[in-house]
Protein backbone atom coordinates (compact mmCIF):
# COMPACT_ATOMS: atom_id res chain seq x y z
CA UNK A 1 0.00 0.00 0.00
CA UNK A 2 1.27 3.45 -0.83
CA UNK A 3 2.03 6.03 1.82
CA UNK A 4 -0.71 8.35 0.48
CA UNK A 5 -3.40 5.66 0.76
CA UNK A 6 -2.34 4.81 4.30
CA UNK A 7 -2.43 8.50 5.34
CA UNK A 8 -5.91 9.00 3.82
CA UNK A 9 -7.18 5.89 5.66
CA UNK A 10 -5.71 7.15 8.94
CA UNK A 11 -7.33 10.59 8.51
CA UNK A 12 -10.68 8.99 7.60
CA UNK A 13 -10.55 6.78 10.67
CA UNK A 14 -9.67 9.78 12.82
CA UNK A 15 -12.62 11.77 11.38
CA UNK A 16 -15.04 8.91 12.11
CA UNK A 17 -13.65 8.58 15.63
CA UNK A 18 -14.14 12.32 16.30
CA UNK A 19 -17.66 12.19 14.87
CA UNK A 20 -18.47 9.37 17.30
CA UNK A 21 -17.07 11.37 20.24
CA UNK A 22 -19.11 14.48 19.29
CA UNK A 23 -22.34 12.49 18.97
CA UNK A 24 -21.70 10.76 22.31
CA UNK A 25 -21.12 14.12 24.04
CA UNK A 26 -24.36 15.52 22.57
CA UNK A 27 -26.35 12.50 23.81
CA UNK A 28 -24.86 12.79 27.30
CA UNK A 29 -25.52 16.56 27.32
CA UNK A 30 -29.20 16.10 26.35
CA UNK A 31 -29.60 13.43 29.05
CA UNK A 32 -28.10 15.68 31.72
CA UNK A 33 -29.75 18.98 30.80
CA UNK A 34 -32.96 17.77 29.13
CA UNK A 35 -34.53 19.17 26.00
CA UNK A 36 -34.83 22.86 25.31
CA UNK A 37 -38.39 24.20 25.33
CA UNK A 38 -38.90 27.04 22.89
CA UNK A 39 -41.86 29.30 22.27
CA UNK A 40 -43.09 28.44 18.79
CA UNK A 41 -44.64 31.05 16.59
CA UNK A 42 -44.06 33.89 19.08
CA UNK A 43 -42.41 36.11 16.46
CA UNK A 44 -45.15 35.43 13.93
CA UNK A 45 -47.88 36.12 16.50
CA UNK A 46 -46.20 39.38 17.58
CA UNK A 47 -46.01 40.45 13.92
CA UNK A 48 -49.71 39.66 13.40
CA UNK A 49 -50.72 41.62 16.48
CA UNK A 50 -48.64 44.63 15.42
CA UNK A 51 -50.13 44.54 11.89
CA UNK A 52 -53.65 44.34 13.35
CA UNK A 53 -53.00 47.38 15.55
CA UNK A 54 -51.72 49.41 12.59
CA UNK A 55 -54.67 48.55 10.29
CA UNK A 56 -57.58 51.01 10.03
CA UNK A 57 -60.60 50.12 12.23
CA UNK A 58 -62.81 49.07 9.29
CA UNK A 59 -60.16 46.52 8.16
CA UNK A 60 -59.63 44.95 11.58
CA UNK A 61 -61.13 41.51 11.92
CA UNK A 62 -61.92 39.37 14.87
CA UNK A 63 -59.69 36.30 15.21
CA UNK A 64 -61.12 33.38 13.30
CA UNK A 65 -61.67 30.43 15.52
CA UNK A 66 -64.96 29.00 14.37
CA UNK A 67 -67.82 29.21 16.81
CA UNK A 68 -66.62 30.69 20.06
CA UNK A 69 -68.87 30.92 23.06
CA UNK A 70 -68.33 32.13 26.57
CA UNK A 71 -67.21 28.73 27.83
CA UNK A 72 -64.79 28.08 24.97
CA UNK A 73 -61.22 27.69 26.25
CA UNK A 74 -58.55 29.98 24.81
CA UNK A 75 -55.37 28.45 26.23
CA UNK A 76 -53.77 25.20 27.32
CA UNK A 77 -51.91 25.46 30.64
CA UNK A 78 -49.45 22.98 32.19
CA UNK A 79 -50.37 22.83 35.90
CA UNK A 80 -48.04 20.06 37.14
CA UNK A 81 -44.74 18.59 36.00
CA UNK A 82 -41.45 19.96 34.76
CA UNK A 83 -43.17 22.47 32.43
CA UNK A 84 -45.48 23.98 35.09
CA UNK A 85 -46.67 27.41 33.99
CA UNK A 86 -46.23 26.81 30.26
CA UNK A 87 -49.15 28.21 28.27
CA UNK A 88 -50.12 27.50 24.66
CA UNK A 89 -52.74 29.64 22.93
CA UNK A 90 -55.54 27.64 21.32
CA UNK A 91 -55.91 28.95 17.78
CA UNK A 92 -57.74 26.08 16.13
CA UNK A 93 -54.64 24.01 15.37
CA UNK A 94 -53.83 20.50 16.56
CA UNK A 95 -51.58 20.35 19.62
CA UNK A 96 -49.33 17.33 19.93
CA UNK A 97 -47.89 16.13 23.22
CA UNK A 98 -44.91 13.83 23.69
CA UNK A 99 -41.16 13.49 23.98
CA UNK A 100 -40.54 13.98 20.23
CA UNK A 101 -38.76 17.24 19.43
CA UNK A 102 -41.40 18.20 16.85
CA UNK A 103 -44.27 18.04 19.38
CA UNK A 104 -46.08 21.27 20.23
CA UNK A 105 -45.43 20.59 23.92
CA UNK A 106 -42.25 18.55 24.42
CA UNK A 107 -42.61 16.51 27.62
CA UNK A 108 -39.38 15.69 29.43
CA UNK A 109 -41.03 12.80 31.24
CA UNK A 110 -39.97 9.15 31.45
CA UNK A 111 -43.64 8.09 31.44
CA UNK A 112 -44.51 9.90 28.19
CA UNK A 113 -44.20 8.33 24.75
CA UNK A 114 -42.58 10.17 21.86
CA UNK A 115 -46.01 10.66 20.26
CA UNK A 116 -48.23 10.40 23.32
CA UNK A 117 -51.46 12.35 22.69
CA UNK A 118 -53.02 15.11 20.66
CA UNK A 119 -55.61 17.77 21.36
CA UNK A 120 -57.62 19.13 18.44
CA UNK A 121 -60.84 21.08 17.79
CA UNK A 122 -63.86 19.42 16.19
CA UNK A 123 -66.35 21.09 13.85
CA UNK A 124 -68.48 22.41 16.71
CA UNK A 125 -65.60 24.23 18.42
CA UNK A 126 -65.29 21.53 21.13
CA UNK A 127 -61.75 20.40 21.97
CA UNK A 128 -60.98 16.67 21.79
CA UNK A 129 -58.14 14.75 23.44
CA UNK A 130 -56.90 11.53 21.86
CA UNK A 131 -54.32 9.04 23.11
CA UNK A 132 -52.01 8.04 20.26
CA UNK A 133 -51.37 4.48 21.44
CA UNK A 134 -49.04 5.41 24.28
CA UNK A 135 -47.64 2.78 26.62
CA UNK A 136 -48.65 4.42 29.91
CA UNK A 137 -51.90 5.99 28.72
CA UNK A 138 -53.53 9.40 28.84
CA UNK A 139 -55.98 10.18 31.65
CA UNK A 140 -58.86 12.66 31.69
CA UNK A 141 -60.26 13.15 35.22
CA UNK A 142 -58.69 9.86 36.43
CA UNK A 143 -60.23 7.93 33.52
CA UNK A 144 -57.90 6.28 31.02
CA UNK A 145 -58.75 7.32 27.47
CA UNK A 146 -59.48 4.64 24.89
CA UNK A 147 -61.30 6.80 22.33
CA UNK A 148 -61.15 10.49 21.35
CA UNK A 149 -62.96 12.32 24.16
CA UNK A 150 -64.30 15.90 24.45
CA UNK A 151 -62.58 18.04 27.09
CA UNK A 152 -64.40 20.42 29.40
CA UNK A 153 -62.49 23.54 30.58
CA UNK A 154 -60.62 22.88 33.82
CA UNK A 155 -60.62 19.09 33.45
CA UNK A 156 -57.12 17.73 34.18
CA UNK A 157 -55.40 15.76 31.43
CA UNK A 158 -52.61 13.62 32.92
CA UNK A 159 -49.68 12.32 30.89
CA UNK A 160 -47.14 10.72 33.20
CA UNK A 161 -46.19 13.35 35.78
CA UNK A 162 -47.53 16.22 33.66
CA UNK A 163 -51.03 17.64 34.13
CA UNK A 164 -52.57 19.93 31.51
CA UNK A 165 -55.84 21.90 31.58
CA UNK A 166 -57.86 23.90 29.09
CA UNK A 167 -58.68 27.37 30.43
CA UNK A 168 -60.55 30.47 29.30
Amino acid sequence: MSELTLTVMRLGFLAVLWLFVIVAVQVIRSDLFGTRVTQRGSRREAGRQQAARQAPPQQRQQPSGGRRGRNTPTKLVVTEGTLTGTTVALQGQTITLGRAHDSTIVLDDDYASSRHARIYPDRDGQWIVEDLGSTNGTYLDRTRLTTPTPISPGAPIRIGKTVIELRK
